[in-house]
């Protein structure tokens, strides 16, 4: 696995993209290939199902534009996910993970998951 550094250099290439995957478990859902390459590279699709399931939680499917931001301490981590516009929907606490990074931050946008550069 890469290190934290250079998995983040890897993503900074991705921007503006065309090019869309379904989630087997999820099909009415889409997600970009720079959220593939986090997942490949930080090994953690667990994330990508993990946000594509609580889309069930009636407070986050009503919000059109999300803001997932996972925050690692030690091996527990936050995820927080809010409307863009500074209001925390909802929070949750993981109590074991190995995401290699300390913080990152994903946006689903009407279905669609993607890079903060893919935007």
């Amino acid at each position: 696995m890469k290190n934290p550094q250079e998995i983040l250099q890897g993503l900074g290439q991705f921007g503006g993209e065309t090019v869309w995957y379904k989630p087997l478990l999820y099909p009415h859902f889409l997600y970009t290939k720079g959220v593939r390459c986090l997942a490949a590279n930080t090994g953690c699709f667990w994330l990508l199902d993990f946000i594509f399931s609580n889309q069930l939680l009636p407070a986050i499917a009503e919000q059109e534009f999300q803001v997932w931001t996972i925050v690692k301490d030690g091996n527990k981590a936050t995820i927080t996910v809010g409307d863009g516009n500074d209001n925390v929907i909802e929070t949750f606490m993981l109590f074991n993970t190995s995401f290699p990074l300390k913080k990152y931050t994903l946006w689903f946008i009407q279905g669609r998951l993607i890079l903060k550069t893919e935007y």
